[in-house]
């Protein structure tokens, strides 16, 4: 199938969305649903979480430099592999986020 029957096809599906969306009753986008998470919210929370995963991470590798008892190096490895790998997932979600973001500023009004 070609690009152009497939944009065709997405652009046909989009403008169904939009008439469906019309001909429904707007809510008042002003006043969000109580206890609705808000978008914001979730991304700041997740990147906060992200932050506390790799500052325990090199808090355990701080300890296991010092000689600390009670510090384990398959601790500190575990904590550095959990930071590196929920760094890595929320890279990939920013990456995601500014190319959605430059797709719709990409499309003809």
């Amino acid at each position: 199938m070609s690009q152009g029957v497939q944009f065709n096809r997405l652009m046909l599906e989009m403008r169904s969305m939009q008439a469906e969306a019309m001909a429904r009753q707007k809510p008042d986008v002003s006043t969000p649903e109580p206890g609705a998470p808000n978008f914001s919210d979730m991304l700041g929370q997740a990147v906060n979480k992200v932050n506390e995963t790799q500052q325990t991470s090199n808090q355990l590798a701080t300890a296991f430099e010092m000689g600390q008892s009670g510090v384990d190096l398959s601790d500190v490895m575990i904590a550095s592999q959990k930071a590196s790998v929920s760094f890595q997932a929320m890279t990939q979600v920013r990456n995601k986020l500014v190319q959605a973001y430059q797709d719709i500023m990409q499309m003809p009004v």
